[in-house]
């Protein structure tokens, strides 16, 4: 293949980075090229090594991969994380997200700009960037470090301060970001009637003997001794759906993927959690990655993939961590591999894909492309991905979450688990409380608690303010007001009310909260990580940002603006080729609708 390559050389630095991913170089100076999936992983080499990515860096990585430049240009360019343009080594990311914004994020900027000076300029070899929820909400504010280096290091702050933040940025990160009480994550840790979070902050994450003194992997020898069909029937009698927010039947998926006659078949798990508000599978990750890994490994038995992908979004160093040390020990032990826990013919492998700051590589055929080596846009539908997915073959994809149900359903049975929730939404869920309550965190209960009484665990809205409106599954969901407190948390309860669980998010605002800067806030975040692919998403974000600016400023005709809003939201909503285009009016629509914002064309407030 004639690459046209561009006439510019690699630092050492850059090309012993790439080299150090992809192996040495052949004898004649190439050798033969590693395969296109190998991109993300290299660019994340070379801007973890050096902080950005030179022309000639990504020459280097065309050269080894045998890939156009301009395809190549037009992946790196596509991540928030990857840097084109010089930038100096150190990079201080503070989120300014609804949770954080609500924490005080706008201090910590403030006081960043006083001791630096203005955001994404390079001062004295350290910059500072406004980030989207960086997945921390239940400490908020948050800020991220990330140190270019060999080796790289990362470290996260939250709480943040202004002075706290500063101090961060003038000094190297450490090895290890300081590990907070369990219980500022996890506010129930240590209650005997939690089941998915049991072992959180009971177990030591990093050790694997630990996790199977607490019952781990008994699922997974369960699973040998039923055999695939019947693990896919357990999950079947459980009921369970999935957590992500489309709810699909888990154990219909994994049977339309075993049964599938190409081969082979592949397992993505969907840890790339960029939903502003929500960060229960971070905590699950980090307090408890060996049952992900054998989650994933019951998955790959039951469903006949010999490899599995975890991708996990940049933002998650310490997750990142803990993740790989989990498949290291499992890899060592025989939990992963040839022939695990010495039955031949298993063969097994989980293989960690770090995102880089892109929130569509959340929809799960994304996630293929983005492991492929091409842009994260989604792909149209059908074909599912059960039949035609990652590498144009049969493909599981589930979330942490919903992984990690299937654990306790082998070991307690699918009828067992079915008792708890409601009819049509089994199991217990995880919310992830944030914003103004008094103990923000994980929480988990069963499905069809109400909203009140879930509020109530986390000690409801703080400093004695009154309740103005709580966001239900994030970005992409919606709000509700002080009347719908007694609004059971269930799949079937919410659709009736015409709203959705999503993905855990329960965002509380007390009567402080400014509505229409909030909206404001989710539309400029629509707006940004719009992948562009179609036109009903790439126009229509836009134009309901600037809708938006108009009404909040007291521009324009305001009548003329809400018809605007609600007609550009019917189109996005109706032809956008993904979720995030058709949910990027749901919760401006909830609060226009329901909650009175801009009542009258102007501001409720």
């Amino acid at each position: 293949m004639d690459l046209k390559l561009l006439n510019a050389a690699p630092t050492d630095a850059e090309r012993a980075a790439v080299d150090a991913l992809l192996g040495p170089p052949g004898g004649n100076g190439h050798g033969p090229p590693a395969g296109r999936d190998q991109l993300l992983p290299a660019l994340h080499a070379v801007n973890d090594r050096v902080g950005w990515i030179s022309t000639g860096a990504l020459n280097h990585i065309c050269e080894r991969l045998a890939i156009p430049p301009a395809d190549a240009y037009g992946v790196a360019s596509f991540y928030a994380l990857f840097a084109l343009g010089p930038r100096p080594p150190r990079v201080v990311h503070v989120c300014d997200d609804l949770a954080c914004k609500a924490g005080g994020s706008a201090q910590v900027c403030a006081a960043l700009e006083a001791s630096l000076g203005a955001a994404g300029k390079d001062h004295d070899g350290v910059m500072w960037l406004r980030s989207p929820c960086l997945g921390v909400c239940e400490r908020a504010p948050a800020a991220l470090t990330l140190q270019a280096g060999d080796p790289a290091r990362a470290q996260l702050v939250a709480p943040a301060t202004g002075e706290s933040t500063v101090e961060l940025a003038g000094t190297a990160p450490a090895d290890g970001d300081r590990e907070p009480p369990v219980r500022d994550s996890v506010p129930q840790a240590g209650d005997p009637k939690l089941r998915l979070l049991r072992r959180i902050g009971v177990v030591d994450p990093e050790s694997l003997d630990d996790y199977r003194a607490h019952g781990g992997y008994a699922a997974l020898r369960r699973a040998l001794d039923i055999g695939s069909a019947e693990v896919i029937r357990q999950l079947t009698e459980a009921r369970l759906t999935g957590r992500g927010g489309a709810a699909f039947p888990t154990g219909r998926k994994w049977e339309a993927a075993a049964g599938q006659p190409a081969r082979p078949h592949y397992l993505v798990c969907n840890a790339d959690e960029s939903e502003p508000g929500t960060f229960k599978d971070r905590v699950v990750m980090e307090g408890d990655p060996f049952a992900v890994i054998e989650a994933m490994t019951i998955a790959g038995f039951a469903t006949g993939c010999a490899r599995g992908y975890l991708y996990i979004r940049g933002e998650y160093p310490r997750a990142t961590r803990r993740l790989r040390n989990a498949i290291a020990q499992a890899r060592e032990r025989g939990l992963l591999g040839r022939g695990i826990l010495g039955r031949d013919g298993f063969d097994f492998d989980i293989e960690l894909r770090r995102g880089a700051g892109a929130y569509i590589c959340g929809e799960e055929t994304a996630i293929f492309n983005s492991i492929e080596g091409y842009r994260g846009e989604p792909r149209s539908k059908p074909p599912f991905p059960v039949e035609r997915g990652l590498f144009g073959k049969p493909t599981v994809v589930n979330n942490v979450e919903t992984l990690i149900n299937v654990p306790l359903i082998l070991t307690g049975g699918g009828a067992e688990y079915a008792r708890t929730g409601t009819e049509q939404s089994t199991g217990t869920r995880l919310f992830c409380l944030s914003g103004s309550v008094r103990r923000p965190g994980v929480y988990e209960v069963a499905f069809g608690t109400t909203l009140r009484e879930l509020l109530d665990l986390a000690g409801g809205v703080r400093d004695g303010r009154r309740l103005r409106a709580v966001l239900l599954g994030g970005a992409a969901g919606g709000f509700v007001g002080p009347d719908r407190l007694d609004l059971p948390l269930s799949l079937e309860a919410v659709r009736e009310a015409g709203t959705t669980l999503g993905s855990g998010v329960v965002l509380v605002f007390d009567d402080t909260a400014d509505l229409p800067a909030l909206l404001l806030r989710i539309a400029a975040f629509f707006r940004d990580e719009s992948c562009g692919q179609c036109v009903p998403c790439r126009v229509g974000t836009v134009r309901q940002e600037e809708a938006l600016q108009r009404l909040a400023r007291g521009r324009g005709d305001g009548a003329d603006d809400l018809a605007l809003l609600r007609e550009v939201g019917q189109v996005m909503r109706d032809s956008s080729i993904c979720g995030l285009g058709q949910t990027a009016w749901n919760a401006v629509e909830s609060a226009v609708e329901q909650l009175g914002a801009f009542a009258a064309g102007g501001s409720h407030e």
